[in-house]
């Protein structure tokens, strides 16, 4: 009951949803685009985005630029891009202390394939079954072999086995990569039983690229996105976040997107 009703906070009724991405300063340098987050997620908020992926700061800091709508808490971290990248990520937030700061789910990540992959499919699993006492959506971010780069880290089955296993494991939301052909996308999302978002990837992606690919990712069946550095990256934050969200929930042509941007 309760797990239904908090997803109900991130999605809408048209079972879709335009989750923003701001939990990236808890690894990653994310400044000077991100100087001043609430203006960013006030306005984000007001123009279309249905959910936002939080970090523990910006829940307890800025709670009230999110104007009512579902906070996604990370709570996996303890690592930083400064660092030698040979330790893994540690869970640094229980699911009922998630709960307490007034988060409707949570995110971890799933590395199958990687060298720390006990570590995180035992975290996600454990993490699942404490949130699912209490009643809380779990989004996994299911990535093959996590940010270890090998021939096959990438591709379309690596991605849709990783999101398998996620759900098998009890995620109620998958957070993955788009696989690059509405084919292979359709194939993932029919073999994953739980509502499936795109993410934006680490590179900054022209415009109607990333439109372009929203609009296959949902074409294939995908239930949303859930991006960050490309939208408060941008020199409108605001302005894309009605693009996308037009495309998300209006069924909208890339071309009607782009004019949101005019």
């Amino acid at each position: 009951m309760g797990t239904t009703h908090r997803m109900n906070h991130i999605f809408r009724a048209d079972k879709r949803t335009f989750i923003l991405a701001m939990d990236h300063g808890s690894n990653f340098n994310v400044l000077p685009a991100l100087k001043d987050p609430g203006k960013v997620i006030r306005a984000c908020a007001s123009a279309g985005a249905d959910a936002f992926l939080s970090t523990i700061g910006m829940l307890d800091k800025f709670a009230d630029c999110f104007l009512g709508k579902g906070v996604i808490l990370r709570i996996d971290g303890g690592i930083s891009f400064l660092g030698a990248n040979d330790k893994p990520l540690q869970t640094v937030v229980t699911p009922e202390q998630a709960l307490a700061m007034g988060a409707d789910a949570i995110i971890t990540m799933c590395f199958p394939g990687s060298r720390f992959e006990n570590e995180t499919l035992s975290s996600l699993a454990r993490n699942i079954q404490q949130a699912h006492r209490w009643g809380m959506p779990v989004v996994a971010e299911a990535l093959p072999r996590g940010f270890e780069k090998s021939e096959d880290y990438r591709t379309p089955a690596n991605i849709t086995f990783a999101c398998r296993q996620a759900v098998e494991l009890g995620a109620d939301i998958i957070k993955t990569e788009y696989t690059g052909s509405i084919e292979s996308m359709r194939e993932l999302v029919e073999s994953v039983y739980a509502p499936v978002v795109i993410l934006g990837g680490a590179k900054k992606v022209p415009e109607r690229q990333l439109m372009q690919e929203i609009r296959d990712a949902l074409d294939a069946g995908a239930a949303g996105v859930a991006m960050g550095r490309n939208i408060w990256g941008h020199p409108d934050p605001a302005k894309y976040t009605a693009a996308i969200a037009k495309l998300i929930h209006e069924d909208a042509t890339v071309e009607q997107a782009m004019k949101e941007l005019e």
